[in-house]
């Protein structure tokens, strides 16, 4: 069965809502399964958790559901972390008036985006280059608005981020002397540690990131700037960096929907996806399952199975290898842990959200890839 979902945030096409109430062993299969159980306790846990530590603005790039953000909202985050301007759009149009777009944006009909939606919602972007600023803030005047922006640094991964202090000093002057933008604060991403399997190597590594981030808070401080965030984190360095008293807020994301991969580094939180699949075929000790590549991301890691060990991921198959003459027979439903979230739900357009063995509610996954689907902003919701 195809199921398309609307671009408007909340609504699904009629069939796929035809499931809810019943088993989700009915489900035709392959299908992504969201225990909301385990997603609200995840929820519950980092909600409690930065109650007394940096506050939480949760990443959408990995869930892209805005019924989960608004729980997340709910549970006392604080606004919400895109990584584009597609991305962006759906939150404000689902309700949420507090986004950070956590990488640089580019391209005047993006950045003219961008400004559109912040007529009506605080809109922030991370940005690493005076002529990205110029180009943002002639956006920002066009538009009749305002953009907040945050420096990133590179702290570490060698991806986006300015490399010296004397660029941040540079860039953040170019901010404050022109209309249309204004300095938020600054930004740096550990991302080069958040895999690191010793917990102590990771938690130094995390350390010396921050630390390093700090100096360039310092120098702007320095400088006469007003720096109101610092962000940075990741599920697996939430209570690492999010203890360092220069960070203000984190950007987590995995953790609301939390994968095989992540859960064994990040225990506070349980895997809250699978992907149900149907044995097709069974040779010796091979079962052949109803899914593959296109249906669950395989990049970072592979699918778990509780019942066998996966060997191969193929793009409509999976192999699990089983002992020969047991359990499953053809025709036999499974889950598999998604072992990559953030790629998995990036091939489904709904959720269906499973209460025990029942699916209680089908939910649209917004923004997937390049977004051009989502309507053009009209200044967002109200603030």
């Amino acid at each position: 069965m195809h199921v398309q979902a609307h671009a408007v945030p909340g609504t699904v096409d009629p069939p796929a809502r035809l499931f809810i109430g019943q088993s989700l062993r009915e489900l035709p299969t392959p299908a992504l399964l969201l225990d909301v159980a385990a997603m609200r306790d995840n929820l519950a846990a980092m909600a409690t958790w930065s109650k007394d530590h940096a506050a939480i603005r949760p990443h959408f790039k990995v869930h892209k559901s805005v019924h989960i953000a608004r729980e997340q909202i709910a549970a006392g985050a604080i606004g919400m972390t895109a990584a584009t301007i597609w991305e962006a759009e759906s939150l404000v149009a689902g309700g949420i008036n507090d986004v950070l777009i956590a990488n640089e944006v580019v391209g005047e009909a993006k950045l003219e985006r961008l400004a559109g939606l912040a007529r009506g919602a605080r809109m922030t972007v991370a940005v690493d280059h005076p002529d990205v600023v110029s180009a943002l803030a002639r956006a920002g005047q066009n538009q009749s608005s305002t953009v907040g922006v945050l420096v990133e640094v590179d702290v570490g991964m060698h991806r986006g981020g300015v490399r010296s202090i004397a660029q941040a000093r540079s860039l953040a002057g170019v901010v404050a002397g022109i209309r249309g933008v204004e300095l938020r604060g600054v930004m740096g991403y550990e991302g080069h540690v958040v895999l690191e399997p010793d917990r102590q190597r990771r938690t130094d590594l995390a350390r010396e990131a921050m630390d390093f981030l700090a100096t360039y808070v310092q120098a702007l401080q320095d400088d006469g700037h007003r720096i109101e965030i610092v962000s940075a984190g990741g599920t697996n360095t939430y209570d690492m960096t999010g203890v360092h008293p220069c960070v203000t807020e984190l950007q987590a994301g995995t953790y609301a929907v939390v994968d095989h991969t992540y859960a064994r580094l990040a225990p506070a939180f349980r895997p809250a996806l699978s992907v149900l699949a149907t044995v097709v075929s069974r040779n010796g000790g091979t079962a052949i399952l109803d899914c593959g590549t296109k249906v669950v991301a395989v990049d970072v890691a592979p699918p778990h199975s509780p019942i066998g060990r996966v060997r191969e991921v193929h793009e409509e198959h999976t192999l699990l290898d089983v002992e020969e003459g047991g359990p499953p027979a053809v025709g036999e439903v499974l889950e598999l842990v998604v072992g990559y979230s953030g790629g998995t739900v990036n091939l489904h357009d709904v959720y269906f959200v499973a209460s025990g063995d029942e699916i209680v509610d089908v939910w649209p996954i917004s923004a997937r890839g390049p977004g051009w689907t989502n309507p053009r902003p009209t200044g967002g919701a109200g603030r």
